[in-house]
This record gives structure tokens, C-alpha cells and sequence, in this order.
């Protein structure tokens, strides 16, 4: 059973663990994993909480098994907002990845959002896949976005708007 929840103190160990995984940050910049101390993971979680429901954070596990992580952030001034995942590589090719974006959309569209992008690394083929998969389009980046400190000369953009 695929349970996603809010994110709490409780889930900073794994979700600590998850981004000091040189494997599953490969793609965003971190080939040898990020790793953040006890306080700077505290930290972000309290911008996380104030910022709800605006932006928000979601622990991912399956049968009790942490599996990474997912989560938005709605620019409410374009009614648009960011997606990122993250799972290791124990729960990849299984659907769950699936669900945890279906989830995520769902939440941000609830929260004021009209599209959702990503921006993948070009060589995260399997990130693309499942991205088309859901009815994501590549289109070129908007300003707003770039503005955010996304780069289009390393990362493509796909957006979809509500079904």
C-alpha cells in the first residue's frame, strides 16, 4: 500500500537520507548526494510548514518503506505550479512515481495552481517518460520561471494544465 503524507519532523531522518544519495540526486545537481545537518533540516521543514498550503512537502512510503519524497510550490501570481520527485532506487519502474505526481498535481490545483511544470535534466529519460505519460508537454520556459533561477540552456520545461 502506497501512502503519501505531509511531511513531518518524524520523516526528516529518511527524507535526510534520501538527499544524501548520490544516485537519486544525480539529476539535480548533486552527483555525490546533499548532505544537510540535523539543524539545517529543521530548518527547511519549518519554511516548508509556514509556507502550507502554498507550498508543500509529502513523504512517500510503501507498506511502511520510506520511498522518497514530492511536493509543489504555487506561484499564485501566474497560477502556476512547480512539481519535484524524488524516490530511490528501490521504488522506481513500480507505478509509484505515478501516483505520487497524480497526487501532487491534484494538491497544487486544489491550492490555486491552473498549470504545473517540471523541469527535468535532457538526460533523465525516465523522468521524461513518465512526464509525457501524464500529459505534460515541452514548451519553451517562461520568464516567470527563469525568474525562479531555473536555467533553460540545462533543464527542459514540460507543463500541463488541469485535466
Amino acid at each position: 500500500m502506497i501512502t503519501i503524507k505531509e511531511s513531518t519532523g518524524k520523516d526528516l531522518p529518511n527524507i535526510q537520507r534520501l538527499w544524501a544519495d548520490g544516485d537519486v540526486m544525480q539529476f539535480v545537481g548533486f552527483p555525490d548526494g546533499l548532505h544537510e545537518t540535523d539543524e539545517a533540516m529543521q530548518q527547511w521543514l519549518e519554511q516548508q510548514e509556514a509556507e502550507r498550503p502554498a507550498v508543500n512537502h509529502f513523504s512517500i512510503y510503501e507498506n511502511g518503506q520510506f520511498c522518497g519524497e514530492t511536493g509543489y510550490g504555487v506561484d499564485k501570481e501566474h497560477a502556476s505550479a512547480w512539481l519535484d520527485i524524488k524516490l530511490f532506487r528501490h521504488a522506481r519502474g513500480r507505478g509509484i512515481a505515478t501516483r505520487a505526481i497524480t497526487f501532487t498535481m491534484e494538491e497544487a490545483f486544489r491550492n490555486g495552481a491552473n498549470t504545473v511544470w517540471v523541469d527535468p535534466d535532457p538526460e533523465n529519460a525516465k523522468a521524461i517518460a513518465l512526464y509525457k505519460r501524464l500529459g505534460f508537454q515541452l514548451k519553451e520556459m517562461p520568464e516567470h520561471v527563469i525568474a525562479l533561477g531555473e536555467d533553460p540552456t540545462t533543464n527542459l520545461y514540460f507543463e500541463r494544465g488541469r485535466a
